[in-house]
């Protein structure tokens, strides 16, 4: 291929004008990066625009990463380092050629590099920059894994005759680490993985011939790849090892906690263990400081919602707010948004959290023991005694908690808390039900954000379709000529038609007339009141969202069910 200027290529095309080149040049001077990426950044082109017009200038074939099924002997061929570094990966090879999958086709000093390594001609192929870098992780994960498990089948044979030495440990998982032991390179390519697909959590779950390895990733739980069952003790005494828990110990569940780096970025592990019939189940929880869950837009909050949400904050100075949710409906997002939203140099903002998941700047934040006597009950009976002036406190669990939190907000307190409850009208009857009294929630409880996450269609495989008059009752629409969407499947998305997740809201602003209500213990009166306020039920968000194809109504009747 002979050398041409990107920026040549796409003015000749018509999709920028040399106005726009010059500027994007000047852009470019001093940043690093390369004009592709200078022109889609500041909205010049498109990334569709950009490999048209390379297909159509230069002849260069297109490859979808998401779809194409990399061999992996390719992984052989050219070294990690070398792939990472360019962004690159080839998807096929010759003895005499290698076709390389690149986002910018024009990046010579990557094909030159690559064709000296692997001493056959380059082929360039281009590919979606997202689709390269997930496709370098999972090659070589995968390739690294593999050979891992390889070398402990190995060395655990070795020691039958009296062979295998100890390896120093390492902690720092994106790191060349051909020199560490087969368990911490195995251990370590899962946490990568499970870090590249944004999974939350990684279960490692033995069974009768092996050990199954499984990452939640949007919520669902997918099958990664499985260890043998000879090797199984290994990979638990590594995780056991790093968690800081006893090795020998393996009839009772344990905790821990680990700090790694992956890919220069610290994350917090919360790592479990449960003794099953075939041996130690071990539950990692993946905890990232992502910029995102202190953004209203991370937690998925626009429009009416989002107005809602910022004048019950920003207005309330005293008083109870209570995020609602089952398990795993992003209440604790939520709460770290609100905290992140009213810290200061001018409040006192303290936050008893069971565990402390994110650390934040500007706030007083207490870890909850049990064991010692430090329940969320007796934490807040202190806090009240340090000139508080904002209270967040992780979840409400009893009755004593709540009544001290309601208290303590009647006496000009903000008190921010959890609660585990399907909506805001049950959190109510879930307070009383534990004992609170109703003056006492009538008069503390400010506001109530109840919410879910849902799935979002993929964007990959994202289809319209023309939705049944069932499936349009199902949703609580009338009938009418709407467009839903649903996703296909695709590589990028493991084939389920969802990539990420998104919160549905529903925000209850407390008025007189509902204090009333709450007062009088009539539910039923106070569904009534509801009815005449300005509070949208949750399933309105999620009728948006449908509409505007950020979920599917499956997914909608998936986690609200028939109600």
């Amino acid at each position: 291929m002979k050398y041409v200027k990107l920026g040549d290529l796409l003015i000749k095309s018509g999709d920028i004008s040399p106005a726009q080149l010059e500027e994007a040049l000047k852009l470019q001077e001093g940043s690093g990066e390369r004009l592709g990426a200078i022109l889609q950044k500041h909205g010049f082109i498109t990334e569709r625009q950009l490999i048209d017009t390379l297909m159509s200038q230069l002849g260069v074939e297109f490859v979808d990463l998401n779809t194409y099924a990399i061999p992996p002997e390719m992984a052989q061929l050219l070294p990690k380092s070398l792939a990472k570094k360019h962004m690159v990966i080839p998807v096929k090879a010759t003895r005499s050629e290698v076709w390389l999958a690149m986002a910018d086709p024009l990046n010579f000093m990557a094909v030159e590099e690559v064709g000296a390594v692997t001493r056959r001609r380059v082929v360039p192929v281009i590919a979606a920059s997202a689709a390269v870098e997930r496709a370098v992780q999972n090659l070589y994960n995968n390739q690294g894994a593999m050979q891992a498990i390889e070398d402990m089948q190995r060395d655990l044979l070795g020691s039958q005759y009296g062979g295998g030495a100890a390896q120093p440990q390492s902690m720092t998982v994106d790191e060349d680490e051909a020199d560490a032991a087969p368990a911490i390179r195995l251990v370590n390519s899962i946490i990568d993985r499970a870090c590249t697909e944004g999974a939350s959590d990684i279960h490692m779950e033995p069974g009768e011939d092996s050990m199954t390895i499984r990452m939640r990733i949007d919520g669902a739980l997918r099958t990664i790849i499985p260890v043998p069952r000879e090797l199984q003790n290994s990979v638990i005494s590594r995780m056991k090892i790093m968690a800081r828990m006893d090795i020998a110990q393996k009839q009772v569940p344990q905790d821990g906690r680990a700090v790694v780096t992956v890919r220069q970025e610290s994350l917090d592990l919360r790592i479990s263990t449960l003794p099953t019939i075939h041996g130690e189940k071990v539950v990692v929880r993946l905890l990232r400081k992502t910029p995102e869950l202190a953004t209203l837009e991370g937690i998925g909050l626009e429009g009416e919602n989002r107005e809602r949400f910022c004048r019950l904050v920003d207005n309330t100075t005293e008083g109870v707010i209570l995020m609602v949710g089952p398990t795993g409906s992003g209440k604790t997002s939520t709460l770290y948004t609100m905290i992140d939203r009213l810290r200061s140099e001018e409040v006192n903002l303290v936050s008893l959290e069971d565990p402390v998941e994110y650390h934040i700047d500007g706030a007083c934040q207490v870890q909850i023991n049990d064991k010692t006597g430090l329940t969320f009950a007796n934490v807040l009976r202190s806090v009240l005694r340090q000139d508080p002036d904002i209270i967040a406190v992780g979840e409400i669990r009893d009755g004593e908690t709540a009544e001290i939190a309601m208290r303590a907000a009647m006496t000009g307190h903000l008190v921010l808390s959890t609660i585990h409850t399907n909506n805001a009208l049950s959190s109510v009857d879930r307070l009383l039900d534990i004992g609170v009294e109703p003056y006492l929630i009538a008069g503390a409880v400010k506001g109530i954000v109840s919410q879910r996450l849902l799935r979002k269609v993929c964007p990959h495989c994202k289809k319209p379709y023309t939705p049944s008059l069932e499936e349009q009752a199902a949703l609580g629409l009338e009938p009418g000529d709407y467009r839903f969407y649903k996703g296909e499947g695709c590589g990028e998305c493991f084939g389920t038609g969802y990539r990420g997740r998104t919160g549905s809201f529903e925000i209850l602003s407390i008025n007189p007339a509902i204090r009333r209500a709450i007062h009088s213990r009539s539910l039923k009166e106070l569904e009534a009141v509801m009815e005449h306020t300005d509070f949208h039920p949750m399933i309105e968000n999620c009728q948006k969202l449908v509409l505007d194809g950020v979920t599917s109504s499956e997914e909608v009747q998936r986690v609200l069910g028939g109600g």
